[in-house]
């Protein structure tokens, strides 16, 4: 990109449009790269290897509120938080999750556990739209800025092991 990286580019977008769900799509499967674009806001990461077919979906996937990831950067997330040292990172501030709801918490877990909408809606017998209104909410509440992160937050504080049955 000739004005600025990948990473600065998302946190710009962003910050101008915060409900906007921004793939990256990109040939960079390092790491660092994958956590600094997560942080900046990214809804998903994926590599530019993948087919059509599911780089369509996963535009589908992002409008939806869902979180897609490449499955290699998935492993790399999952090795990261299961990780002793895993830590808040630097650039993120701690989110409290303070005044969350029981009923916000149990959105929270599943979205932890990756559930997209529906499958949150379904598990708690709500609407899709009640869902949405609930991560709105909790992103609200926790500072955070897209359901990635959250999911993020939900996993570190080992919100996904609990009983997500309310």
């Amino acid at each position: 990109m000739p004005r600025m990286d990948g990473v600065t580019a998302t946190r710009h977008i962003k910050q101008r449009w915060p409900d906007i769900q921004l793939l990256v799509l990109t040939t960079f499967d390092d790491d660092e790269l994958v956590f600094r674009s997560i942080e900046a806001g990214a809804s998903g990461y994926l590599l530019k290897d993948v087919g059509s077919d599911a780089l369509a979906e996963a535009v589908r996937a992002a409008s939806r509120g869902d979180a897609p990831l490449q499955p290699s950067v998935a492993r790399k997330i999952l090795v990261r938080l299961r990780s002793p040292a895993a830590a808040q990172p630097p650039s993120l501030p701690e989110p409290t999750g303070e005044g969350l709801s029981e009923r916000e918490l149990a959105v929270l877990r599943l979205l932890g556990r990756g559930a997209p909408n529906r499958e949150i809606a379904e598990a708690l017998a709500l609407t899709e739209g009640t869902v949405k209104n609930y991560v709105s909410a909790i992103l609200a509440k926790t500072g955070l800025h897209d359901r990635t992160q959250a999911a993020l937050y939900a996993v570190r504080h080992n919100l996904t092991d609990r009983d997500s049955q309310d």
